[in-house]
């Protein structure tokens, strides 16, 4: 029997994993059934553009799903918790992609339910997102199999200690943005040299892109792979030293700890 997957919420995050749930045909679209509150234009999209059906009785939806995914800001589902409730059986595993909002806070609200935590980036939206999973004592290996394979679907999915849910904010859960920022500093910087802007951001975000596929794919060490590039007395390495002049790696390494903190206040909020 095919699992059920409800989406509470029909949002940017909903819609993204809808679509590579279903462009990688593994579930129907029968199988995806999405709640809203009323019929909003983000559900009518939804509905429109993947066929999946629409529920817009909360009690309906929860009897009608096995797997209920949050997508739903922080401060929405912190609302939410006593109306849903009543509706949850032993049958359901939550899923939250809410930020901030703890496995220990899901269960002292909602009860001793499957409960797994779920951290994604933005390039999910492409189907090449970064998602961090924690779970709780009450979820199966089943369960948690099948949680894993849907959001493998739409990027590269681990399991990930709670404690080091920060950290994964710092180096993925934000780091689309710096990462947005060394693309457009790059293209600045062949504008400056007199390259078309267009052409500039279509070579800076290919080469961040082809980067990024070496280290996943070779699997070497980034350092040997920058070596690789840096020819004695080349262009590249006093490129390189340039960037190490004003404290590059630092300051990265800063960004992530900015934001792995601010995620720790977040959490204490």
């Amino acid at each position: 029997m095919t699992v059920k997957i409800g989406f509470y919420g029909s949002g940017n995050m909903a819609q993204s994993i809808i679509q590579g749930l279903l462009a990688k045909e593994v579930y129907p679209k029968e199988a995806v059934v999405v709640y809203n509150r009323r019929y909003a234009p983000t559900l009518q999209k939804t509905v429109e553009t993947y066929g999946v059906t629409a529920v817009l009785d909360e009690k309906a939806f929860f009897e009608s799903v096995d797997i209920v995914i949050f997508a739903v800001k922080p401060q929405v589902l912190r609302t939410l918790y006593a109306n849903i409730k009543p509706f949850l059986t032993p049958k359901h595993c939550l899923v939250s992609l809410a930020a901030g909002i703890t496995l220990a806070e899901f269960e002292s609200n909602l009860g001793d339910y499957s409960c797994i935590r779920a951290m994604p980036n933005t390039p999910l939206a492409v189907l090449e997102g970064s998602i961090a999973l924690t779970r709780n004592q009450f979820v199966s290996e089943e369960q948690f199999t099948t949680i894993l394979n849907l959001f493998n679907q739409v990027g590269t999915a681990k399991e990930l200690p709670e404690n080091l849910f920060d950290a994964f904010i710092g180096v993925s859960g934000s780091a689309p943005a710096y990462v947005y920022l060394f693309i457009e500093a790059l293209a600045d910087g062949a504008v400056l040299e007199g390259m078309p802007r267009e052409m500039a951001y279509e070579f800076a975000a290919q080469t961040v892109l082809g980067s990024a596929k070496m280290v996943l794919e070779t699997k070497e060490h980034p350092g040997v792979l920058k070596d690789k590039v840096c020819s004695p007395g080349g262009t590249t390495i006093e490129a390189v030293k340039a960037l190490e002049d004003n404290h590059f790696r630092s300051t990265v390494m800063q960004a992530v700890q900015a934001a792995a903190g601010k995620s720790r206040k977040m959490n204490e909020a």
